[in-house]
């Protein structure tokens, strides 16, 4: 056989993870759901419900609201105030596994500096004024500067002892190989911060001691699934935006690899070529700019239960992906005609969505 046909082969039997593509435009579905728009806000980023139905809504210029399902919104009093400029600010909002009882929350936003913003993580406890009280920064990236992609988000184990914090290569991914960067890594911190000893560089300290996994260049979801598995995806360069299953100590490929290409039109090594790095268990060309990420449980939509929902900027849409023996597959998309930045399931099992926009519509999603 020629040598390329041998090399292919042999790349083929590899154990990399399977890929599996979604070609090309998807045709629309029709929607299950009516939409009502309940409120509008400054460039709202993302959402948290509370236990009673109301809501936690970051601005990314700045400003942390309480709203209600009726769409009142009140200021809540000392929030971060953010470096915000083009894709960074005030970013994820997430509320602590014990929640109910502690009161406690979590923030990432983009600290300003003298040597440029840096993507920080804090802890704050939620008060009936409401304000934020007792903000304690947990954790900073050092070194800080970077032009945009910070991914920012945060995801708690279901056994509720481990913060995971998602961090973009801040569009600087020429310093992604150095372990001692923070950039284009998962971290794993205890809930107040601390290093976990059971990561896998748990004793080297620094950056390295809370890595978890590394390779990614701009995660804007992370959620864990009904079945404990926890998923990420992230946006890719001129196509190959990808969905992975998060595994420890794992290396995703970027900027190595990717299934898309550079914005040139210069080619990237496709997954294929490097099976000693994980491939993405989904991908997309021509991007869906995918943007925030919740698994689906509840009574209103019982043909959505365990599917994964997540929002599309560049493409306007609900997207839903469903799991067949653990393996993903886009089963619709639903145009909703604005950019989608997040996806959040509320208590009664209806589905909200931020619009991405100056005038950010909040909507939610209700079975026909």
């Amino acid at each position: 056989m020629a040598l390329p046909l041998l090399l292919a082969l042999a790349l083929l039997a590899q154990p990399a993870q399977a890929q599996n593509r979604q070609i090309g435009e998807r045709p629309d579905a029709t929607p299950p759901f009516s939409v009502t728009e309940v409120a509008r806000l400054e460039s709202p980023w993302a959402m948290a419900f509370l236990p009673d139905g109301r809501m936690l809504v970051t601005q990314r210029p700045g400003g942390l609201f309480l709203v209600t399902q009726q769409g009142d919104l009140t200021e809540v009093a000392n929030a971060p105030e953010p470096h915000a400029q083009g894709q960074n600010g005030l970013l994820d909002v997430a509320l602590a596994p014990d929640f109910d009882t502690s009161g406690l929350l979590y923030l990432t936003y983009t600290a300003p500096g003298r040597n440029g913003n840096a993507l920080t993580l804090v802890r704050a406890r939620l008060t009936d004024a409401p304000a934020l009280e007792e903000v304690t920064e947990l954790w900073r990236q050092d070194p800080p500067g970077g032009g945009g992609h910070p991914g920012a988000q945060i995801a708690f184990d279901p056994s509720g002892e481990y913060l995971f914090l998602a961090v973009g290569d801040r569009t600087e991914h020429d310093r992604l190989p150095d372990p001692d960067d923070p950039r284009g890594k998962i971290l794993r911190l205890h809930l107040d911060g601390s290093v976990p000893a059971d990561n896998p560089m748990a004793g080297e300290g620094g950056v390295r001691a809370l890595t978890w996994t590394t390779g990614h260049r701009n995660p804007y979801g992370l959620a864990f699934a009904p079945d404990g598995r926890l998923w990420e995806h992230e946006m890719g360069p001129r196509g190959g935006d990808e969905m992975n299953l998060i595994e420890r100590g794992a290396n995703y490929g970027w900027p190595l690899v990717s299934n898309g290409r550079n914005y040139g039109g210069s080619d990237i090594p496709d997954h294929v070529t490097r099976p000693d790095l994980h491939a993405p268990a989904l991908w997309w060309t021509p991007v869906i700019a995918p943007a925030g990420l919740s698994f689906y449980s509840g009574a209103m939509f019982p043909e959505w239960e365990g599917a994964a929902l997540i929002g599309g900027l560049a493409s306007q849409a609900l997207v839903v992906v469903q799991f067949d023996n653990g393996v993903p597959n886009e089963t619709a998309r639903y145009y909703m005609e604005a950019r989608i930045r997040d996806v959040a399931v509320a208590p009664d099992g209806a589905v909200w969505l931020i619009e991405d926009d100056v005038d950010g519509r909040l909507m939610r999603l209700t079975a026909e």
